[in-house]
């Protein structure tokens, strides 16, 4: 097919130095889509959705834990519908080129389903379904919809980022990325002061709007490739990307390095995606946190974060992307013994701010080693088997950990506990499988 994308890319890219980069027009949009996206996630998964479920479940310690268990069952269920879908995704985004188009429908069904989370809570139907309040159901259920189509579009939006750069270029936009979607969780907590410490359904409507003002400037500024979509014109029916798949698979010795690599991730990820999810309950339960008090922790994790996206783009860069996922993990492994061991609030500030570091960066370097690992016509597939691997760990994760919290829920915090060690020798195992990865050969010059 000629020149990969990257090569291709790399005569024409935004040769901009230093600030000017992140300046430019197409890269600030597409972050912006970050911006946009980081609202819902801190909103609506790791704080208001969480809180409401604890609120309205939680009534005692033993309680706490069932409370504990609904949220990690919905974030697995969500992620199991994904498994099914995202490996083909990326074979879609290779066979057509055409990504905005699907990220703007999996955008637009996010935002809905959140606004309708919202539009349930208002309503506080009383009828009982399954011996629970009807509302509190749909709620839900309406938020494993919103996080399935949530995560659907960062398929198609991960991938973008090879057009928007040169190889030197890729993990600074990928880091400005990720700390300008941390900007957007210090916006989207605005809505904080209109949600009260009882009514966290009342979070759900403003940041579903939220989310879809800001994800406007991509749609109208970056630019997808239509010579790639010229190129692969070729009528084919949604369900044979899993031909594509099953011939990627068959030839795994030959790509071996990205298949060893998403193992590691599925173990690392498996830690991030559950600790999202579980962060504002277990703050609560272990360590007394208020809603308010959980508030100013997530906004330093959150700084953290952006401190974390920007710092490691640059060592990503320098030492590479292998040693800086490494490093992620190494960080990540101290932060959850912390949260495992802790037995105080200032316990929780520490913990989380190396969290807080580990999450921003983990983005950052996985998105850039993906790209590097890739062969450039497959980049599309191999984002897809990468979410692939990411949302099997984040039905396993949160299986897991809900199930732990279930068996032991009459022990009280103790469940929480164990839960999270789980977590723990999940990163153990990731850093295990990344060191199996060999040292990529340098490209052949092209003659």
């Amino acid at each position: 097919m000629g020149e990969g994308v990257v090569e291709k890319i790399a005569s024409h890219a935004y040769e901009k130095p230093g600030w000017k980069l992140y300046v430019s027009l197409p890269i600030l949009s597409w972050a912006l889509y970050d911006f946009a996206n980081t609202i819902f996630s801190s909103n609506v998964n790791t704080i208001f959705f969480p809180l409401y479920v604890s609120e309205t479940v939680g009534k005692s310690e033993s309680l706490n834990q069932i409370a504990s268990t609904f949220i990690s069952y919905a974030n697995a269920l969500a992620s199991f519908f994904l498994v099914i879908f995202s490996p083909l995704y990326g074979t879609w985004i290779d066979r057509t080129g055409r990504r905005k188009k699907w990220l703007g429908i999996f955008t637009t069904l996010s935002v809905t389903a959140t606004l309708l989370m919202g539009v349930a809570g208002y309503s506080n139907l009383g009828n009982a379904m399954f011996g629970l309040p009807a509302s509190f159901v749909i709620i839900v259920l309406l938020f494993v919809a919103a996080k399935f189509f949530y995560h659907s579009s960062l398929v198609f939006y991960d991938s973008m980022i090879s057009s928007l750069g040169n190889k030197q270029e890729i993990p600074l936009i990928s880091g400005f990325g990720v700390a300008v979607g941390y900007v957007g969780t210090l916006v989207g907590l605005a809505v904080y002061p209109f949600v009260g410490e009882m009514d966290y359904y009342r979070a759900f409507i403003p940041s579903a709007l939220l989310f879809l003002l800001f994800s406007f400037p991509l749609f109208f500024f970056v630019k997808e490739e239509a010579e790639k979509a010229d190129a692969l014109k070729r009528k084919a029916g949604f369900f044979a990307g899993y031909r594509d798949i099953y011939a990627t698979l068959k030839e795994m010795k030959k790509y071996q390095n990205i298949f060893t690599f998403m193992i590691a991730y599925f173990f690392l990820n498996d830690a991030v995606a559950t600790t999202i999810a579980i962060m504002s309950v277990y703050a609560k339960v272990i360590a007394g946190f208020t809603a308010g008090e959980f508030i100013l922790l997530y906004l330093v994790s959150t700084v953290s974060s952006i401190i974390g996206s920007f710092l490691f783009g640059y060592i990503t860069r320098s030492k590479g992307a292998k040693k800086a996922v490494l490093y992620v993990g190494i960080v990540m492994c101290i932060a959850l013994a912390i949260g495992v061991l802790a037995f105080s609030k200032l316990s929780f500030w520490i913990a989380g701010s190396l969290f807080g570091v580990s999450l921003g960066a983990m983005w950052v370097t996985s998105r850039t080693y993906i790209v590097e690992l890739s062969p450039p016509d497959k980049q599309g597939q191999f984002f897809g088997l990468f979410a692939f691997s990411g949302k099997v760990s984040a039905i396993i994760g949160p299986a897991i950990y809900g199930s732990i919290t279930l068996l032991f829920h009459s022990y009280g915090n103790i469940a929480n506990r164990l839960a999270m060690g789980s977590l723990l020798m999940m990163v153990l195992l990731g850093i295990f499988f990344l060191q199996k990865v060999k040292p990529q050969k340098p490209a052949a010059p092209k003659s």
